[in-house]
């Protein structure tokens, strides 16, 4: 629930990029958003340890990559400074779940 929070957010944020950005930046950044949301969607439905850690660490460098992203829309001032630090505190909730995530699937 919390990634589609993100989700709709970004679309929301996106939404109010130059379009010269359209086809590069928002673009990337919708892309980092749908490709972490198939893996978590894997690695919800998948059993096996082995490949649940590799869709969850996946998952995490498309996260980071969004975290690069809307770090170079604000130094862009594509983005204000509220909509930079309430972008990040989502991204950064859901960094914090998913660690806790793998580190439980390698305890086990």
């Amino acid at each position: 629930q919390r990634y589609l929070n993100l989700i709709y957010y970004s679309n929301d944020i996106v939404r109010k990029y130059p379009k010269s950005e359209t086809f590069a930046l928002v673009n990337e950044i919708k892309t980092s958003l749908y490709a972490g949301l198939r893996n978590l969607m894997y690695a919800i439905k998948t059993y096996n340890k082995v490949d649940k850690l590799k869709y969850l660490n996946e998952f995490d460098i498309n996260l980071n990559l969004l975290k690069v992203q809307v770090r170079i829309s604000h130094k862009y001032k594509y983005i204000s400074t509220q909509n930079y630090n309430a972008w990040s505190n989502l991204i950064t909730d859901i960094c914090n779940m998913l660690g806790g995530w793998i580190t439980s699937c390698q305890k086990r």
